[in-house]
């Protein structure tokens, strides 16, 4: 497990989603192809990479009449993003906690249906990519972290960048309204995009197993390190 322990809803949200899917979708029963009951696999993977005392500890929860404890924090992620991630391993199939591990004809028929899907946006986006335009990152409130790195997605448009967090987050499984944390005002907008990602990855800090290609472990500090070094004259906000 890479992801550092720590008693909080945050932890349990990126624990479930950045590890547990991954380890449970290499469990016996999901590669058998068969259907298989969600619970009692996700208990076995928690209960490999945490003591019982930390999956004793209490949260915070929203109802004071109830106590949320780390174990059952986590199997209730596991649950929402198994079920609603749209690049989720796995198939819901309804009633009884039951799922099965997606095929390849599954996954192809998803980017099909994405494909079809697609607006003019990521079209305009691509064709325009070398005009100025906006470097962007964002990330959710559950992600945030004061002083460490934390998960943030860096990202490009030539259009305006709330329009274009809005529409990417389109969809997707999170609760939580994404937080615009900096964008900065580019020439060349792909060249800058492609050269703070490279900068990045070369550092380790990209998130290669997470469902889309721009998560990074950093800073805003850091990213506007490399724009500036790179782009020196910015309009930053």
């Amino acid at each position: 497990m890479t992801i550092l322990f720590e008693p909080t809803k945050s932890f349990c949200y990126r624990v479930a989603r950045y590890e547990f899917l991954d380890q449970i979708a290499q469990e016996p029963e999901a590669l058998t192809g068969q259907p298989f009951r969600m619970n009692t696999v996700t208990k076995r993977v928690i209960e490999r990479n945490l003591t019982p005392v930390q999956l004793a500890i209490e949260l915070p929860a929203a109802n004071a009449d109830r106590i949320d404890t780390v174990y059952g924090t986590i199997r209730f992620f596991v649950q929402l993003h198994a079920k609603r991630l749209p690049n989720s391993p796995f198939i819901w199939l309804g009633d009884g906690g039951m799922y099965k591990l997606k095929e390849p004809t599954d996954i192809e028929q998803e980017m099909e249906d994405v494909e079809l899907e697609a607006t003019d946006d990521d079209d305009v986006e691509d064709a325009a990519s070398e005009f100025d335009g906006w470097i962007y990152a964002f990330s959710f409130p559950i992600l945030v972290q004061a002083n460490e790195p934390f998960p943030i997605k860096i990202g490009k448009t030539i259009k305006d960048v709330e329009d274009r967090v809005s529409y990417q987050c389109k969809g997707s499984a999170s609760f939580d309204n994404p937080i615009i944390l900096g964008r900065w005002q580019v020439s060349r907008v792909s060249t800058v995009e492609t050269a703070i990602h490279a900068t990045l990855k070369s550092r380790g800090k990209w998130r290669e197993n997470v469902p889309g290609t721009e998560w990074f472990n950093t800073t805003i500090s850091e990213i506007q390190s490399i724009v500036e070094f790179i782009h020196p004259q910015l309009n930053i906000r």
